[in-house]
């Protein structure tokens, strides 16, 4: 699969936004982009108003935390922008919820670096006719470097 200049740069910027992340289990980072501009950002974490804890005292994901991508695109559907031609570039490949979110908003394309443990919100969205693109941590950095 084809990957550009950009795709690497905003795949970059995304794992600096899952930096952001008060998440121990898994810091996750998303920019929507369209027409080569970011439109909306999002990273893994509680709702507006709750405390910074995504995980309970087990260690499991608080069934609470909302998602890189599905913050991301709540963003957007606050705001008079749209996701329709979209591309969203994510830290880890969306869960099945999440799949069904991009489908409707509009994204066209989804460029991620690393697999979620289930792959079904990959092919979802792949019999769907969205555009899919998979650059490794391996190869990003290689291009970081270059």
């Amino acid at each position: 699969m084809d990957y550009n200049k950009f795709d690497i740069a905003y795949l970059k910027m995304a794992t600096e936004w899952a930096n952001l992340s008060y998440c121990k289990r898994k810091k996750v980072g998303a920019l929507i982009v369209k027409d080569r501009m970011i439109i909306s950002d999002g990273y893994n974490g509680t709702p507006s108003g709750f405390e910074n804890n995504c995980e309970d005292e087990n260690g499991k994901t608080n069934w609470f935390v909302l998602h890189a991508e599905a913050n991301a695109i709540l963003k957007i559907a606050s705001s008079t922008q749209s996701c329709k031609g979209a591309t969203l570039y994510i830290t880890m490949s969306p869960c099945k919820e999440c799949s069904k979110l991009i489908l409707q908003s509009g994204i066209q394309k989804v460029v991620y670096m690393s697999s979620y443990s289930d792959d079904s919100g990959l092919e979802f969205l792949k019999n769907a006719g969205i555009e899919i693109l998979n650059i490794t941590e391996q190869e990003l950095y290689k291009n970081m470097n270059e």
